[in-house]
């Protein structure tokens, strides 16, 4: 398993659980509903009103030339008037229900989280860029480690075989938080394709580079007959949420395939060849399992901030920062065996 790959696989899955419902509670409720179909009339919720909701119900401005219609700055920045509809009627709506002594409902499949200077989930947002940040930093450490502190060979490379496949890694997983980072900032259909596929594409390397690492396959030609079918089945997997249709279902089952085929492949090859570094991967793997929990218990997002879903995020930072200390471990490890058959083949 690798940190939040496994992580992020088994945060997939989660994120399938808490995804867009057709259903969800707030959605139905007669109020709710009749706010927003007033407000996409009138531009206004109560004694706030949308300038831009006018451009957006002027059917002459969508059809018309691009100099007329609302920039992409304003539909990020103001969020669109669908979007400031539902937003300040689900406030609205969440306050007569705090008044009656009713509790949160998800509204489209989400929490009623409160908006900061226009970012939809604030502290999922800090978290992925942390997680982003301590990315970079374990990259950083297993590059200065491998190019600066430990021999190498005459050509300037690395000994340690794996050091391409862990680079690789390294900057799908920061691609993978960043747009973890855009999504819980502006959920829309394309943030959340963005999201999903970085996701799904880091999730099947890592299950790729498990297989490498775990069975020892050093040769190229080892290494391609291993990757393209995984290749062609993540690839083909992708395609088919973006252009075909983002089924939530067929997601999280791919999703758990792979999350469980390397969870089971770290652990028993951490068990079966007494690595020195084995207790870190272990505790990823434990700590991983016991952080689902938040997920498994979905709670409402304290005072529209921070929820189980937010949480989850936070525990992957320490995680990830113990398993690219394995993975730098495991470098040292290796180094040192092929160091010292190049020293006995040269006596």
């Amino acid at each position: 398993m690798m940190v939040d790959r496994l992580l992020i696989g088994l945060w997939l899955v989660l994120l399938c659980l808490v995804q867009v419902s057709n259903c969800s509670p707030g959605d139905v409720d007669p109020i709710y509903r009749a706010c927003v179909g007033k407000c996409e009339e009138t531009g206004c919720v109560g004694q706030r009103c949308f300038p831009h909701c006018k451009l957006s119900s002027d059917r002459a401005s969508s059809d018309g030339p691009w100099y007329i219609q609302e920039s992409l700055y304003l539909k990020w920045k103001k969020w669109g008037c669908q979007s400031d509809c539902h937003y300040y009627c689900m406030v609205d709506r969440e306050k007569e229900r705090e008044v009656f002594g009713y509790g949160p409902v998800k509204y489209h499949g989400k929490w009623p989280f409160k908006r900061v200077y226009g970012i939809q989930e604030p502290v999922s947002v800090v978290f992925s860029a942390l997680n982003l940040a301590m990315h970079f930093h374990g990259w950083l450490s297993f590059f200065i480690l491998l190019y600066y502190k430990l021999p190498l060979k005459k050509e300037k490379k690395a000994y340690y075989e794996y050091a391409t496949l862990w680079h690789i890694y390294g900057l799908l997983s920061m691609n993978s938080w960043f747009w973890s980072s855009v999504f819980h900032a502006r959920d829309v259909d394309l943030t959340e394709k963005l999201d999903y596929s970085s996701a799904v594409a880091l999730l099947g390397y890592s299950l790729i580079l498990a297989i490498l690492r775990c069975f020892n396959v050093r040769d190229e030609a080892g290494r391609v007959m291993v990757s393209a079918p995984l290749v062609a089945f993540v690839t083909t997997h992708i395609l088919f949420i973006n252009v075909f249709r983002l089924d939530y279902g067929w997601n999280m089952k791919v999703c758990v395939t792979m999350a469980v085929a390397q969870l089971l492949l770290w652990a028993t090859w951490a068990g079966v060849t007494r690595h020195p570094s084995r207790w870190k991967l272990w505790a990823v793997v434990l700590g991983g399992g016991l952080a689902m929990l938040l997920e498994i218990y979905d709670f409402p997002p304290y005072r529209g901030f921070v929820d189980a879903h937010a949480l989850w995020h936070a525990t992957t930072i320490p995680l990830t920062y113990l398993w690219w200390s394995f993975i730098r471990d495991d470098a040292k490890l290796r180094t040192s065996s092929l160091v010292k058959k190049v020293e006995k083949k040269g006596k």
